[in-house]
């Protein structure tokens, strides 16, 4: 089935990973220089955090060599497009990976649409059925067919929260062992993901 947002291309006309990097940029430089609270939002703090996550892996990320070949051996053009908002925080951590990965192929076309302002599209890609859940990558051909789609977290990820969940714990705490099971996986776990699914593509 091909989707009409496809065939409105709106998932082409999304925005670049560098676009989305030098708008937050900007969105928190603009927040220092205001200097009070009428420039800061609900999420302000929580953009600020994401955006530091952002610029760290952009610059330290090398995609792993494995990954990296299965990618170059893609042989026609794909458009992966990314549901995600700036204030996620799960997005921080797993959007500077993927965009890393798309661009180890000039066929790939990875593409950002904010989840809010698209919710028609959002609601075809829920998890479980019910939840709005990013970042959600979906991956189409040129002619819009779906090859696939991947997220809002490593498996791995879910599995934890999941468990930490049952046993009780708080939003705040399990999200902070969330954020440091990302920080020492390092994208592995999104990777070793990525090659499964990309090599059965190839």
């Amino acid at each position: 089935m091909i989707y009409d947002f496809f065939l409105a291309r709106r998932p082409h006309n999304g925005k670049t990973y560098e676009t989305y990097f030098e708008e937050i940029k900007r969105k928190v430089e603009d927040e220092k220089s205001a200097n009070n609270i009428e420039a800061k939002d609900s999420h302000s703090d929580q953009i600020k955090l994401n955006f530091q996550r952002l610029r760290r892996i952009t610059k330290a990320y090398t995609v792993d060599s494995e990954l990296l070949s299965i990618i170059q051996r893609i042989k026609e053009p794909q458009l992966w497009m990314v549901l995600t908002e700036d204030w996620c925080g799960d997005s921080s951590q797993i959007l500077p990976y993927l965009a890393k990965m798309a661009a180890g192929s000039p066929l790939i076309d990875f593409r950002i649409l904010l989840r809010d302002e698209n919710l028609d599209i959002m609601d075809l890609y829920l998890t479980n059925l019910k939840s709005r859940s990013i970042p959600k990558l979906v991956t189409f051909d040129n002619n819009g067919n779906e090859l696939f789609q991947w997220g809002p977290r490593p498996i791995e990820a879910e599995l934890l929260v999941n468990k930490l969940k049952e046993e009780g714990m708080l939003k705040d705490e399990f999200m902070k062992k969330l954020h440091l099971w990302y920080a020492q996986n390092s994208g592995k776990a999104i990777e070793d993901e990525l090659k499964n699914i990309l090599g059965k593509l190839i």
